[in-house]
């Protein structure tokens, strides 16, 4: 997935890496790096990765995860990007920080030459359908 959007954006493709669950380094949307001068990688302003169900954090860490889809669905809307990588998106979905209808509408709505990457543990159906390509990392065989 990484070596994929670097090399698009060396290429010249507009790239953008949005990492839902991964936190750690309070990044948020307004100190998102740019790699290549091409490439934005945005994490939410949270001081750790998140694990549990939305229920179990604080407003503030909900805000940064919707911060982040915010972010994400405009930039898919406008289709203001050449290839999107949606990181943990499912499991997002499924620890109830994003709302599976409103992501499947977002994915539908998109232009048809933005290429979308789905990459996580969790995956509902409706959400690989929409996908370009998929990465599902699996824990143990």
């Amino acid at each position: 997935m990484l070596s994929q959007a670097l090399r698009s954006a060396g290429l010249g493709s507009r790239v953008l890496i949005s990492q839902f669950l991964k936190g750690g380094v309070d990044q948020g949307l307004a100190r998102s790096p740019w790699l290549c001068g091409r490439l934005q990688w945005l994490r939410p302003a949270v001081a750790a990765c998140l694990g549990e169900a939305a229920a179990a954090h604080d407003a503030e860490t909900l805000a940064a995860v919707q911060e982040v889809w915010g972010f994400s669905r405009d930039q898919l809307r406008a289709g203001a990007v050449d290839l999107m990588v949606l990181d943990e998106l499912g499991l997002a979905v499924e620890l109830g920080f994003l709302d599976l209808a409103e992501v499947v509408a977002a994915l539908q709505e998109r232009p048809s030459h933005l290429d979308v990457i789905l990459t996580g543990p969790a995956m509902a159906p409706e959400l690989m359908a929409l996908a370009d390509q998929v990465t599902q990392l699996r824990r143990g065989f």
